[in-house]
């Protein structure tokens, strides 16, 4: 690749629209005609951010993978700004006809009805309760949370069928609903992990364009935490020959910061990521792009990604072993995961249900 044909957008993750494996056609930029309007040294402007508004038809989504932890989650947003070149969200925006790159993270989709539709899902005869899950494909908690609040709303729902919730996020806007989760946690219904694969801000701010500092994702840790909700830390994804130096020093001030178990996971490279991450890789850090994909190939079997259940989290071979060693070690020194605290599910109760019983 030819990094001096790329234009880098401050603030933005991906580097270019990438095509979909689903557009059957291609586009190339006439780069001399671009060249031609302005300089070369001339930054180019990077994109705004647009939100289209959907009325969703469902809103709980059902998960049978046997390597995640949960049957079921909620995604408020489609697309996120937070700009992670190694997300393996992004491929989803491609069924919206839409580029996995720039746009994935500059075209966003906010579902205003959610909380109506949780609200009807939790009320059918037939739901089963089980511990729902926030931020397992995009963020609940990226920059549009503020103004649209659909991630609050969800939590107001889940409070009210005291329903049992566990939140993945980059962010410390979690540390607003503070109110709403502290009062589930004391219930026994709430757990909060902050996503934080490294501590350098350099190295964060690259990855992660548009997330808080890992200084402020540490101290929504110490916040949450303090207010007697269940905190954890997921180191991920881990960054061969990038990120995996920072993984026992991400333990130790996650720990100190109040948290109580901790998660990693290996970097994943799946459909149109690879290319993107790859792309990202040779703008930031082309001295370390063949470290970093070799390390790559020995924990994927030679490959840069795979999918199978069981192993595509963690990868395998002698840095795979290695990693899982240290991550264990590390929380055995540092006293995480010594007691997980399971999410109640006896406590559901659909609202004035046991009223109306009485009649």
């Amino acid at each position: 690749m030819d990094s001096r044909r790329i234009n880098f957008l401050r603030g933005r993750g991906a580097l270019t629209n990438i095509e979909s494996r689903f557009d059957a056609w291609s586009r190339e930029p006439d780069e001399d005609g671009i060249e031609a309007t302005r300089q070369a040294h001339e930054p180019e402007a990077a994109p705004r951010t647009l939100v289209a508004f959907e009325r969703s038809r469902t809103i709980v989504s059902r998960n049978e993978s046997p390597d995640v932890p949960f049957d079921q989650s909620i995604n408020p947003y489609r697309g996120c700004e937070h700009g992670c070149s190694y997300c393996f969200a992004r491929p989803t925006h491609a069924y919206l006809g839409l580029s996995p790159g720039l746009d994935f993270e500059t075209k966003l989709f906010a579902k205003t009805n959610a909380a109506e539709l949780l609200r009807k899902e939790l009320s059918r005869k037939s739901y089963s309760p089980s511990v729902i899950a926030l931020g397992t494909n995009t963020d609940p908690y990226q920059p549009i949370e503020r103004e649209q609040r659909l991630t609050r709303s969800i939590l107001e729902v889940l409070n009210e069928f005291q329903h049992p919730v566990a939140i993945t996020t980059k962010s410390a806007l979690v540390t607003r609903d503070i109110d709403i989760l502290a009062q589930m946690a004391e219930k026994g219904l709430a757990r909060v992990y902050l996503s934080i694969n490294t501590l350098d801000s350099e190295i964060a701010r690259k990855l992660e364009p548009r997330a808080n500092t890992p200084a402020k994702r540490m101290e929504a840790i110490r916040r949450l935490s303090s207010q007697g909700i269940p905190t954890g830390v997921l180191v991920a994804p881990v960054i061969p020959a990038l990120t995996d130096f920072d993984v026992e020093h991400v333990l130790q001030t996650a720990a100190e910061a109040g948290a109580e178990s901790a998660a990693y996971v290996m970097l994943r490279l799946p459909l149109e990521v690879h290319d993107i991450f790859i792309a990202w890789l040779q703008q930031h850090y082309p001295g370390r792009r063949r470290h970093v994909l070799s390390l790559i190939e020995q924990a994927r079997e030679g490959k840069h990604n795979d999918s199978v259940f069981g192993r595509r989290m963690r990868g395998t071979g002698i840095f795979a072993d290695l990693l899982a060693q240290r991550f264990k070690i590390a929380c055995r020194r540092f006293g995480l995961n010594q007691d997980r605290r399971i999410l109640r599910t006896d406590l559901f109760e659909v609202p004035g249900q046991n009223q109306l019983a009485l009649f």
